[in-house]
């Protein structure tokens, strides 16, 4: 392969080869052929003067492209869609005077960015729920595995590894709703012409109003769609592409939140995502493993974020029927946000079936700052051994900064247990101070709030999709 021309990363080392070819030339060049023959039949089954030989013979060539016919055409006249009208026109020459009949360049051109973008996100949700239905498996292992949870990444309130997992989970829960609805919501442009007021079709069918509303319906029905759009310029809104780079911005910041925990999480050396056994961690140290694989997830989440307010801008700033601003912005902005995203999945795959949990290490964190949080618990029971409840406060709040100071200043280990059972105020033994010290007793419902997510949430969707799942990723480490 030459290495003297820019190649993206995002084709050559991310995306994946399913996504690349949904937003290749190939792709679009083929759906054009698609529009065109669905638009030949249309208007032949309106009574135009357009045969079934006609379409048949469209039909034949639809797939053997003549690409450098082509290209050769372009250079001459400086117009990809009539120069692919005139390719498709050798091949085809009895068809040739009826192919493109009444449209512009924009029937070809944006419908096929609407199919394109369908199928972008066909991809994309397939994707969404065998990650989700991964880490469902990871939560429902780890339902009642305490954990040390955080507030402002500070020690807090006990929670189990699944029940964390949940949270990550229920966000890509919300993402597959924004991405089901903008799927729904997907429209043709159809056939509405230089303006969108369908002038030409107009002349084409001498006035007759109903043929020119069965010509959309007709094409939408070929191609696969539910409608067209009822109104347009001679584009379709751009807000469209705002919904639909909305959608994967939202799953690359919940899939950005998750590679932060676990990037977090690798620190204290709780969880750790995948590490091969070759893999080289860093090159100057060799003992490190890296967090690479979550550390991509969120260099390129970022980059999807903000590649949203690209199509925003673009929607924003069209002027009137049609300007051709958008064009360019498009042909990076769009396909770009799906190869990233597409990664992104792949790599959150990647990491979630292959995340390696520390339980001793976890333990051994809990339990250096469960003490601190038993004390409300201890407290109570010293209260029910006749014990008085300001007493007892304040002198749990004494010893408290006393054990903290031990731990932060001096390096030792929590004692406050120790100086809790000297205390004869509390009236209680280290053995009784231990039983308090079951870490189950602090994780109050974690553990059947994951089994009822699973259950009552996520169990339904997977079910509803199951044909989409089995999905397994394939990443260039």
């Amino acid at each position: 392969m030459s290495q003297d021309n820019y190649v993206s990363p995002l084709s050559e080392r991310y995306a994946s080869k399913e996504m690349q070819y949904t937003f290749s030339p190939d792709m679009k060049f083929r759906t054009w052929r698609k529009l065109w023959i669905a638009l030949a039949e249309a208007e032949h089954e309106l009574g135009l003067p357009v045969t079934s030989e006609q379409v048949e013979e469209l039909k034949a060539h639809q797939d053997d492209i003549n690409y450098e016919v082509a290209k050769e055409r372009e250079r001459l006249v400086r117009h990809d869609v009539m120069s692919h009208v005139y390719a498709y026109g050798v091949q085809c020459p009895n068809a040739k005077g009826i192919i493109h009949l009444g449209a512009t360049s924009c029937y070809v051109g944006d419908n096929t960015d609407i199919i394109v973008m369908t199928e972008g996100l066909k991809l994309v949700k397939k994707k969404l729920i065998c990650v989700m239905e991964e880490l469902s498996k990871f939560a429902m292992k780890y339902r009642d595995l305490p954990t040390l949870a955080f507030t402002h990444f500070q020690p807090a309130q006990p929670t189990t590894v699944g029940k964390r997992a949940t949270l990550w989970l229920q966000e890509l829960a919300l993402d597959l709703e924004d991405l089901e609805h903008a799927l729904s919501c997907m429209k043709l442009l159809g056939s509405k012409g230089t303006t969108g007021t369908q002038a030409s079709f107009l002349e084409l069918f001498d006035g007759d109003h109903e043929k020119i509303k069965k010509l959309d319906a007709l094409i939408a029905k070929k191609m696969g769609f539910e409608e067209c759009f009822a109104v347009s310029g001679q584009t379709y809104s751009r807000k469209v592409d705002t919904r639909v780079l909305n959608v994967l911005a939202g799953i690359a910041a919940s899939a950005h939140k998750f590679s932060n925990d676990i990037r977090l999480l690798q620190h204290l050396k709780e969880i750790e995502e995948p590490f091969e056994k070759n893999q080289i961690g860093s090159s100057a140290m060799a003992y490190k493993r890296n967090p690479m694989r979550s550390e991509r997830i969120a260099s390129l989440a970022r980059y999807v974020m903000v590649d949203a307010l690209n199509p925003a801008i673009t929607s924003a700033t069209q002027w009137f029927e049609r300007t051709l601003d958008d064009s360019a912005n498009k042909r990076l902005s769009v396909p770009e946000a799906f190869l990233a995203i597409d990664s992104i999945l792949d790599l959150y795959m990647n990491v979630v079936d292959g995340l390696v949990v520390y339980p001793k290490v976890i333990e051994k964190r809990l339990m250096s700052e469960l003490p601190f949080m038993a004390t409300e618990n201890i407290m109570m029971d010293a209260v029910k051994a006749g014990g008085d409840r300001q007493e007892l406060h304040e002198r749990i709040r004494t010893l408290s900064m006393e054990a903290g100071r031990n731990v932060k200043e001096l390096g030792l280990e929590n004692n406050l247990l120790e100086l809790i059972a000297a205390d004869p105020a509390f009236n209680m033994t280290l053995e009784d101070l231990k039983k308090v010290m079951e870490p189950s007793r602090y994780t109050g419902r974690a553990k059947e709030q994951t089994e009822e997510f699973i259950e009552s949430v996520i169990r339904p969707i997977l079910e509803e999709n199951n044909e989409l799942l089995g999905f397994k990723a394939e990443i260039n480490v």
